[in-house]
């Protein structure tokens, strides 16, 4: 059975008597302790997907259809009281900017206690000693001082750090990670990106990576599912996608990868840019910047079908796939 499965999902805002369509018929699954990504530009989705997930989102966003389910238990049925059984003990999320996530009023101790004690029956001083255990683990130095400590007297990374022990406090079984890194430099980046790997690795824990750069993925995930204006257009084992991308989306992604460069040359982009929930085109939503586009794709969605051991949603790709077939045909 896998751990996560999401089927069919369609999330809608509900705007101005208008009915948009932020997520289109969304589906893939997790298993336990596996590592996926959600990758794409900024619109494309991948964090109304991580809300949905945990069932967080607010009006006048809702899930208009599908289901989540965590093992066999629908997630988007649940009141209230059940969300909060699942939320932090189950799933647990990391989101982009710890600053927002922290309560400045608070110090790093009270935080972490309230979190424990909010979901366990256990007395203050176990707590502490369980919440000093998980700063230690995410490599935080001197972790009884940062206890007393309060959220603007640390680091950027080391509040990521933070964020990541609280998420460890009642050991998840999944993890949903935001864009953790957005804010970091590049070397603390690398750091935080290896510890998650490392924790994922060590307690069999599954993780959900959303990122726009394929680069930070290739790093940490085992499979990814490329986003496109709310659905998903590519989706196979992570290193198929960097080496052999199908997808043109996807190799657009790629290309504007800054080593893609030569040094001194200006950096590859994908002309245009993501359409606005309202502005969703017609067909295939990425036709108007796809270089390879037809009549058919500015008219037809196009269906998933399989390419190598990956999946892709493209018209151009299943001609190629289909023109291959018959010559191979013919050979024989």
């Amino acid at each position: 059975m896998n751990l996560l499965s999401v089927s069919n999902l369609h999330v809608n805002f509900h705007i101005k008597k208008h009915e948009l369509a932020a997520l289109i018929d969304v589906s893939f699954t997790l298993n336990r302790g596996e590592r996926i990504a959600i990758v794409g530009e900024s619109g494309a989705g991948k964090s109304v997907l991580g809300f949905s997930i945990v069932n967080l989102i607010s009006k006048p966003g809702y899930i208009h259809s599908g289901s989540i389910k965590l093992e066999n238990k629908d997630i988007s049925k649940m009141n209230l009281r059940q969300l909060q059984e699942i939320r932090g003990k189950r799933i647990a999320m990391i989101f982009q900017d710890p600053m927002m996530t922290l309560n400045p009023v608070l110090t790093i101790g009270d935080q972490l206690v309230e979190t424990i004690r909010s979901h366990t029956r256990i007395a203050y001083k176990d707590a502490k000693n369980i919440a000093i255990q998980k700063l230690q683990h995410v490599q935080i130095s001197s972790p009884e001082t940062r206890f007393n400590q309060y959220p603007h007297e640390l680091s950027g990374g080391m509040r990521q750090r933070v964020i990541i022990a609280s998420v460890l406090l009642l050991n998840p079984d999944i993890i949903i990670a935001d864009e953790p890194t957005t804010a970091l430099d590049v070397t603390i980046q690398a750091e935080i990106l290896q510890l998650l790997l490392s924790i994922c690795e060590d307690n069999g824990v599954a993780l959900v990576l959303i990122s726009h750069d394929l680069g930070v993925v290739s790093k940490v995930a085992e499979r990814t599912l490329v986003m496109y204006a709310g659905r998903i257009v590519e989706e196979g084992p992570t290193l198929e996608i960097i080496n052999d991308p199908q997808h043109p989306y996807t190799q657009g992604l790629l290309n504007a990868l800054p080593q893609m460069a030569l040094p001194g040359q200006r950096l590859n982009q994908i002309q245009g840019s993501m359409p606005s929930l309202s502005e969703r085109p017609s067909g295939c939503a990425f036709h108007p910047r796809c270089p390879y586009a037809t009549e058919k794709c500015q008219q037809e969605q196009p269906s998933f079908i399989n390419s190598g051991v990956s999946s892709v949603a493209c018209f151009i790709v299943e001609d190629m796939l289909n023109e291959f077939a018959d010559e191979e045909e013919a050979y024989l």
